[in-house]
């Protein structure tokens, strides 16, 4: 069922004077002005509005080509600047921007519109995983005198503002086929499952997990530069040896069952922005470009919930120009995205201020590697997110369960943490799927709490109890019963016709 956002009681029109809109505008306050639109109590609707100079001043935009991408209605390789799903030094950039200046990029989801807004989960179950993430860009910057960013420089990318694509205001979450992507919790949850959430200006609601409504702390999973080649093929060589090697000398493998440990390259599903499929630059760069799966020293899927108006990220620069990447928006998340497809996904847009620290890279980052490429980028967290007052913190150490205790790993403590938040909220008229789902996605908070005192690291998540429209919290009272804690529909699921065996905690509830 398509539901996309509030219904518009008062529209504008860019291209109008205020006086010619189809509401004229005022701008006094008298009792006889008379109305010019009717709301119902209870009923989310839209206001639309010009400036306050009624757009008599204006701003140019040398970035017009970004700025005004139409990202929307498109297929990702459609798009008048062509969308891309791998890092390579050499996908050429859509588009180029000067520091100082704001220019706007907008994005589809991750997976380029495959998952809809509808009562199936089967579009998660059956995707095609070599297609993700789609980002927008490559984006060259340059300095004011048109000096680009040169390699060992430090781009500094500020957030001004960011939302969903206006007329596109909903996202989902889901959790992957245990055999078709996973996720962290994958062999307690092996099957596909989906909940759709709705905005309400900055607070999200699902029909599929009932009673709980939450301001989201919207942000881009994926901001990040081009990979030199000597990087790349660093990237390549290290991910290779584990996904070749790693379910033999890995111990953490037993305990965690994502497959696969890394997503080597592949020509199944790559696009390339403007390079042509089919062309032989195309056949070598496919071959070569790394996955945008995971975060590496040039940023990528870092997914940091906390990225949100206001921040900064200092992206380290290894090609010329930069080439600024972003995408994969979300309305909100929870620490450590565990569901995988974990977020709020969603189209949305960013508009982003650049700013280029020359030879920031050796002044301000320390090399962890053997070569001066092994760098992480450094972030700036924006002054503004929700504010929780009242929090349910539940405690992870690392001993899986079966019972087996593990050496100081934080892995296996967050997803000790995770099932027992996942365990106790159930209690409370929940499915399991709808809390691993929750978890995934709202504004929850993971700490690694101890890393020093052996053989137990200790992690938590904490839960913003203000969510919830009901007390979670423990009493002396057994959890009260009634029609207010049945939470139906549950979320959308398939079955899981894999025959990997599925991991039972004996003494959790059932």
């Amino acid at each position: 069922m398509a539901h996309y956002g509030a219904k518009v009681v008062v529209p504008i029109d860019l291209k109008k004077k205020p006086w010619e809109q189809k509401h004229p505008l005022h701008n006094r306050w008298h009792p006889d002005i008379p109305v010019v639109a009717e709301v119902k109590d209870g009923e989310v609707f839209r206001v639309e509005m010009v400036d306050f100079s009624g757009g008599g001043i204006t701003s140019d935009y040398s970035a017009e080509d970004v700025k005004h991408a139409d990202q929307s209605i498109k297929k990702p390789w459609e798009q008048a600047l062509p969308l891309h799903n791998r890092w390579h030094p050499e996908i050429p950039p859509v588009a180029h921007v000067k520091v100082s200046e704001v220019f706007r990029v907008e994005m589809v989801d991750w997976t380029g519109s495959v998952i809809k807004d509808d009562d199936s989960a089967a579009d998660v179950k059956f995707i095609d995983l070599s297609t993700v993430h789609y980002l927008s860009g490559p984006i060259r910057v340059v300095d004011k005198k048109e000096t680009p960013a040169m390699p060992g420089d430090l781009l500094a990318v500020e957030i001004c503002n960011l939302g969903p694509l206006p007329g596109d205001e909903w996202g989902y979450t889901a959790t992957f086929d245990r055999e078709n992507g996973g996720g962290f919790l994958t062999d307690h949850f092996p099957c596909a499952t989906k909940a759709i959430w709705y905005f309400e200006g900055i607070y999200a609601y699902s029909p599929h997990i009932p009673g709980v409504r939450f301001p989201g702390l919207t942000h881009p999973g994926i901001i990040g530069t081009a990979p030199s080649m000597e990087l790349l093929n660093i990237w390549n060589e290290r991910e290779r040896e584990v996904e070749e090697n790693g379910h033999k000398s890995l111990k953490l493998c037993e305990v965690l069952h994502s497959r696969p440990l890394a997503n080597l390259p592949s020509t199944k599903g790559c696009h390339l922005g403007k390079i042509k499929k089919g062309t032989a630059e195309w056949e070598k760069i496919a071959k070569e470009a790394a996955r945008t799966i995971p975060g590496r020293e040039n940023g990528g899927n870092c997914d940091i919930k906390n990225l949100s108006t206001g921040s900064k990220i200092y992206l380290p620069v290894f090609v010329e120009g930069a080439n600024l990447s972003t995408g994969d928006m979300h309305f909100s998340q929870g620490d450590g995205e565990v569901s995988f497809c974990g977020a709020i996904e969603m189209s949305g847009f960013l508009e982003l201020k650049c700013e280029i620290i020359r030879g920031g890279m050796k002044e301000y980052l320390t090399p962890m590697g053997p070569t001066p490429l092994h760098v992480n980028p450094i972030f700036e967290i924006g002054p503004v997110e929700p504010r929780f007052s009242e929090w349910l913190v539940f405690e992870g150490i690392s001993v899986d369960e079966s019972g087996r205790q593990h050496f100081l790993d934080a892995s296996v403590a967050y997803k000790r943490a995770v099932l027992n938040a996942i365990d106790y909220l159930s209690k409370f008229g929940y499915s399991k799927e709808q809390v691993y789902l929750l978890l995934s996605c709202c504004p929850c908070e993971g700490r690694i709490s101890g890393i020093v005192d052996a053989p137990n690291a200790v992690a938590t998540l904490a839960i913003p109890t203000a969510i919830f429209d009901q007390d979670i919290r423990p009493k002396a009272g057994k959890v009260p019963i009634g029609p207010r804690l049945v939470r139906k529909p549950d979320v959308l699921r398939c079955s899981y016709d894999g025959n990997l065996p599925t991991t039972k905690n004996p003494a959790a509830s059932m």
